[in-house]
């Protein structure tokens, strides 16, 4: 059902790790694009799905950060560690520059593994499927937004994904106080699909790594039940923007925003366990750092959709 796109950073991977339990239960399934050298971390999440009994799909052939030249590792990784797991998934990048004749080797060089095929940018639909045949409807086919309905009904038959990025990027301090996600978690069955995913709080555009944080915001989607469940995003903002100092004042400036949306009534915002860490950060008045309050904010949103299903 839910298909949550990370790129296989520190805080992603440790998202996955500690969310591994839920995630198999609700059947949702994290596709990681592995974008840093060491494949360590990347190992013993996919371990910990394991464990679990989850599945998650692993890119291959990533499009962002070190591996981008070369996928051979992670080939490596999923052949020498996971070669009888049939939950773990090798999933292949279909970008505008692959011919079908790329695409269709690159199945037949991980045809000892479950496939995923992810469609970003790809153009010749219907040669791919042609060229698949029959093995089109074993693959499991995750479309990028882009990929309209007149590409994506060439794979009508097959177990189809729609990924959305519902996360608008800007500087931290430019963002409203909410604004709508998505409603994809609606509607994907009225769009044909069999289920649905995002970048979460995150977004599809790559960054390396973050620059100095002159606003901190905490992100928080949630599902409003007096709009058709559609889900929106609040952005809890430091009032402190003028430089880059002081990133633990200006989070406790956003938390303290945060504390007070909690209190109002009607807010709509799941008490996740997120949200529980989140209160007991304001009560000590403590900074964990901006790598782990994403990774809070990650671990609401995936237990919000996690709610909404259940």
């Amino acid at each position: 059902m839910y298909h949550p796109y990370l790129r296989g950073k520190q805080f992603e991977l440790i998202t996955v790790r500690e969310r591994a339990p839920m995630l198999a239960a609700a059947k949702f399934v994290p596709i990681i694009e592995p974008v840093k050298e060491s494949l360590g971390g990347l190992q013993r999440t996919l371990k910990a799905v394991c464990d679990a009994k989850g599945n998650a799909i692993v890119i291959v052939n990533p499009d962002h950060g070190v591996h981008a030249e070369n996928g051979l590792n992670i080939s490596r990784l999923l052949k020498t560690e996971f070669s009888t797991d049939p939950h773990i998934l090798a999933g292949i990048l279909l970008t505008e520059d692959m011919t079908v004749a790329d695409a269709v080797k690159s199945c037949r060089q991980h045809d000892g593994h479950n496939l995923a095929l992810i469609h970003t940018g790809f153009v010749d639909g219907k040669g791919l499927a042609d060229a698949l045949g029959q093995a089109t409807t074993k693959i499991k086919h995750i479309f990028f937004e882009q990929c309209g309905l007149l590409y994506r009904k060439h794979f009508a038959g097959a177990h189809r994904i729609l990924l959305k990025d519902g996360f608008e990027r800007r500087r931290n301090r430019d963002h409203p106080p909410v604004e709508p996600f998505s409603d994809l978690h609606v509607t994907f069955p009225e769009l044909g699909m069999e289920g649905f995913g995002d970048f979460l709080i995150v977004g599809d555009e790559f960054t390396e790594g973050g620059g100095p944080a002159y606003a901190v915001a905490i992100h928080l989607t949630f599902i409003d039940p007096t709009k058709d469940d559609a889900m929106f995003i609040y952005h809890f903002v430091s009032d402190s923007h003028d430089d880059p100092t002081d990133p633990a004042g200006k989070f406790a400036e956003a938390l303290k925003a945060m504390m007070r949306k909690l209190t109002e009534p009607n807010n709509h915002i799941f008490e996740s366990t997120a949200i529980q860490e989140f209160r007991e950060l304001h009560k000590r008045e403590h900074f964990p750092g901006l790598g782990y309050i994403k990774k809070l904010s990650m671990k609401h949103h995936i237990e919000t959709l996690n709610d909404y299903f259940g």
